[in-house]
Formats: structure tokens, C-alpha cells, sequence
């Protein structure tokens, strides 16, 4: 449910970044022997596959002899993770679970909860998996959008909390309190695209990159051996239409997630307010919290995609102390609703911009 921008989200946007003539053949890939020729560097092989789950197109690229098995394998993960977890399939794990209000975990969902409830317990409740019957009532989760009354809005309140879940962490039994529902739709892709990296190494990939509708993660470098570079869209269009300049910045990223959330994805308006799909856990409507997009990079693709979300609500002055107590596991991009721009001083060597922007040291 997040919105992440890289430079293999569309093939004009990649070609731009790259000066590559296919989406699919994005840029070339290092090889992981420092004698290899050029020649064998131009020839190595290559693969690519889009698929279309979790709701959104994905693109999965491998370098390497055995690149089209890794990717063929990469997507068969990516459509079993997907009925595994998908809130939209009456036979899936979790739709089990919320029908049922109680099952045994298999390993991976088991995982993923319990990264869950941790990021639940960090970021103080702003990320939390049981908002899913609030999205429903607004209306995200079908496009049906509507405005709750606030009375409906309190009801549902009382159904989230990821501290209400009891879970046992030894027999992966989770239980649900009557009414409650989750989804790992804000947490989802990041663990997948973690997972892709790990079949990437099983199949010898010597470097790749996945992009799971926006969410991108890089293995390695690419094959000349430079970084690759990912673009983060700039989500305010008045600003783009004014500047002319349509990213809020170039990062230049290897083995790591880039995963950005911003309201700008997935809204409506009513009454000349908008609405937008990143519900804040303590209020039950959209996050309010001044920012337009919050960007995260991390080696952790699983981290990144629950901070995406978690900083965005928390605001600016929040994610900035929560980053400054965990700046060893990420680093991130804030755009303000004027604008502004700040990013971590993780990013100083690596980001580049049009626009002014400030860098903060932990």
C-alpha cells in the first residue's frame, strides 16, 4: 500500500536514468570476478520477467549464467508469497485467519507478523497491521471510497491495536479478538523482495534488481560496476509543474531497498478535502502529519517497507529522533507539504538533487 518510485518503475523513467532502450535490459550488470573482460562482461546473460501481483506490476532482472532460472524462480516465490498473504483470496492464510479468528502461522507468515508486532512495539503503534477494517470502511481496499462518520470511525478504533493480538511465538498460533482483521500489505513486498535477494545468491546471480510496483531492491552493482541509480518522484505537482524537475532526487544505491510512501498514490476527495490511503493508527482517517512522501533505504527491504509507512505517519520531528536511535539500520528522504526536502546523513555521498534540500547528522 506504499508508493515507491525506482528507475524501473516505467521504461520512460528508466531510460532516463539510464540511457537504456528496454525496461527489461535496464542497465549492465558487474560481474563478480574483477578479471573478467569486458567482452564477457557484455555478454554475460540476462533475464527478465513482469508479473502482475499483490496488486501492482512487478519486474524482476538477473545478470548471470544462470540469470533465467534465478528469475523464473523469483517469480514463482513472488505469486506463492502472494496467495499466501493476499486479503483478497478466501483461501489465503490470512483470510483464513480473519474468517476464522484464529490459525497456526506457517513459517514465513509467522515471520512476518513477528517483524510486525517489533516494528509495532518501535515505532510506538504507527505501524500496525490491524487497521485493516478501517481501510476497508474508507474504502482503499475496493475503490469504493466514502468518508466514515466519526462515530463509525471510533467504533473501529477499538478493533486496532497489534497489542490486542495474542500470539504465541513457540507454536505460531495467532489469535485475533472478535471483529479484529490484519493485512501485511504495509510490510508485504519489502519481505519479498528480501526473499528475491536470497534466491538471487542461491542461483549464483552476479547482480539483478527487482521492483516490486515501485518497491525497489538492488543486488550488488550493476555489471560495469557502478551503482545503480534509482529516482524518487516528486510527489507534489505543483512543485514538478513550477521547477520543471520531476524527481526530488537521485540515489545512488548497491545491495539495498529504496521504498518510499506518500499519500499521493491512493486517495480521493470530498468536500474539497483529500483523503489518502496511509491511515494513522491513533485517529483512524489519513495521516496528517505534514509530510507528502517519506523515503527509506535500507539493506533490510522488510524494514524499509514497515518505516516507509511508520515515519510518514509519525511526521518529521518524530522520524527524525527515530532515525537518529537506529540511523546504523536505514536512512531516509522527507518531503514536506511546503516542499522542503531533508535527508539523512547516511544519503550525503549519495543523493543528488535539482532542489535544495538539507542534510541532518544523528
Amino acid at each position: 500500500m506504499t508508493r515507491q518510485i525506482g528507475c524501473l518503475l516505467l521504461a520512460a523513467a528508466l531510460c532516463a536514468l539510464t540511457g537504456c532502450g528496454d525496461a527489461g535490459q535496464a542497465t549492465e550488470q558487474e560481474t563478480s570476478s574483477a578479471s573478467q573482460t569486458a567482452t564477457e562482461t557484455e555478454e554475460l546473460p540476462s533475464s527478465t520477467q513482469q508479473v502482475f501481483a499483490m496488486d501492482t506490476y512487478m519486474t524482476v532482472t538477473a545478470y548471470g549464467d544462470q540469470a533465467e532460472a534465478a528469475v523464473s524462480a523469483a517469480v514463482e516465490e513472488i505469486q506463492r508469497l502472494d496467495a499466501l498473504w493476499s486479503v483478497g483470496e478466501s483461501d489465503s492464510e490470512i483470510s483464513i485467519l480473519n474468517d476464522s479468528g484464529s490459525i497456526l502461522l506457517s513459517e514465513e507468515t509467522a515471520e512476518l507478523v513477528e517483524r510486525s508486532l517489533t516494528l509495532y512495539q518501535e515505532t510506538g503503534g504507527a505501524f500496525d497491521i490491524t487497521i485493516y477494517p478501517l481501510m476497508v470502511e474508507w474504502g482503499f481496499t475496493s475503490g469504493e471510497y466514502q468518508v466514515p462518520t466519526q462515530e463509525r470511525i471510533d467504533e473501529l478504533l477499538e478493533l486496532v491495536g497489534s497489542d490486542k493480538l495474542e500470539y504465541d511465538a513457540e507454536t505460531r498460533q495467532l489469535t485475533l479478538p472478535e471483529g479484529m482483521a490484519i493485512d501485511l500489505g504495509g510490510i508485504a513486498k519489502g519481505y519479498v523482495s528480501d526473499h528475491i535477494m536470497d534466491v538471487f545468491e542461491e542461483y549464483g546471480v552476479v547482480s539483478g534488481m527487482v521492483s516490486l510496483g515501485g518497491n525497489v531492491q538492488t543486488y550488488h552493482t550493476k555489471t560495469d560496476g557502478s551503482l545503480w541509480r534509482v529516482g524518487i518522484e516528486n510527489p507534489d505537482e505543483t512543485v514538478e509543474a513550477l521547477s520543471g524537475v520531476s524527481y526530488v532526487g537521485i540515489l545512488s544505491v548497491g545491495d539495498k531497498a529504496v521504498i518510499t510512501s506518500g499519500g499521493y498514490e491512493r486517495y480521493f476527495e470530498e468536500d474539497g478535502v483529500t483523503y489518502h490511503h496511509i491511515i494513522d493508527p491513533s485517529t483512524g482517517s489519513s495521516a496528517r502529519s505534514g509530510l507528502l512522501s517519506v523515503t527509506i533505504v535500507s539493506e533490510d527491504g522488510t524494514l524499509a517497507d514497515g518505516l516507509s509507512t511508520s515515519l510518514f505517519v509519525m511526521g518529521k520531528e518524530k522520524a527524525l529522533a527515530f532515525w537518529a536511535e537506529h540511523s546504523d539500520e536505514f536512512d531516509a528522504v522527507l518531503v514536506e507539504e511546503d516542499g522542503a526536502v531533508t535527508i539523512t546523513g547516511g544519503l550525503k555521498d549519495c543523493f543528488e538533487s535539482d532542489l535544495d534540500y538539507t542534510c541532518v547528522e544523528s
